[in-house]
């Protein structure tokens, strides 16, 4: 299953004309992206808002994950504060894999903001968590915090957003967009042998687990007769056929 790294601003100083901070507001975001990911079995691990971005590429770089976010609000330069609008999409140039990810967010979010002429993708080699990320790297610059339509249009989306960036995150990974459910404990039945938990809700997927009957699951989406399973460690697709509820 998709792990990614999550990287929200600790930029606690960065103020949204309209009161908070950019900071604030990206932890929130994430916040409100978490019961979408594990509704879609997408792992994650996250910064914390005490860290840096040197710290959070750091403690990325010592793992392995398919995707580095990095969620920002943007400022605009020096002597046009509150004049620009609009969203950016970061990737590294020779990243392949940050750059078809960086499409797929700015194609899904000129769906939900209001000015989707302003969504776009950049390709940098100055932002630190694009250019210094092992694995394929995004940064997220949603709307201009100095701006108050845009300062307004982040706080009073949130919800909105984070089911936009995990629709774009399924689509990256190739996997089915589940909306969340409210948590379920479920048993393994089984006439014999073992059920399989997979990468996929498809027959012929990679085998993460395999599950024993009796073995207890947690159930966080339901799609198509498949199940999102935290099984233990273990995250993936199972056969809905074969869990009682």
């Amino acid at each position: 299953m998709p792990i990614i790294y999550l990287s929200p601003s600790t930029q606690e100083n960065n103020y949204y004309v309209t009161g908070g901070t950019e900071e604030y507001y990206m932890n929130l975001l994430a916040d409100a992206m978490v019961p979408y990911l594990i509704s879609n079995g997408i792992q994650y691990v996250r910064n914390t808002p005490d860290m840096t971005a040197g710290s959070s590429i750091r403690q990325a770089n010592r793992g392995n994950y398919d995707l580095y976010l990095a969620l920002h609000s943007n400022a605009a330069a020096e002597g046009n504060y509150g004049g620009a609008r609009g969203i950016i999409a970061f990737y590294y140039p020779t990243s392949t894999g940050g750059r078809r990810a960086a499409g797929i967010f700015a194609d899904n979010l000129k769906t939900i903001y209001p000015l989707p002429n302003l969504v776009r993708t950049q390709a940098t080699t100055t932002l630190g968590e694009v250019a210094q990320s092992r694995a394929p790297a995004v940064l997220l610059e949603i709307g201009y915090h100095d701006n108050a339509a845009d300062a307004q249009w982040i706080s009073e989306n949130l919800t909105a957003i984070a089911q936009n960036l995990v629709l774009s995150l399924t689509e990256y990974f190739g996997v089915p967009f589940i909306w969340p459910m409210d948590p379920v404990d479920g048993v393994v039945r089984v006439g014999s042998g073992t059920l399989n938990l997979r990468e996929r809700p498809e027959r012929g997927a990679a085998i993460v687990a395999s599950m024993p009957n009796g073995a207890a699951v947690r159930i966080y989406g339901a799609w198509q007769g498949w199940y999102v399973v935290h099984y233990g460690e273990y995250v993936g697709y199972a056969a809905a056929e074969f869990i009682r509820t």
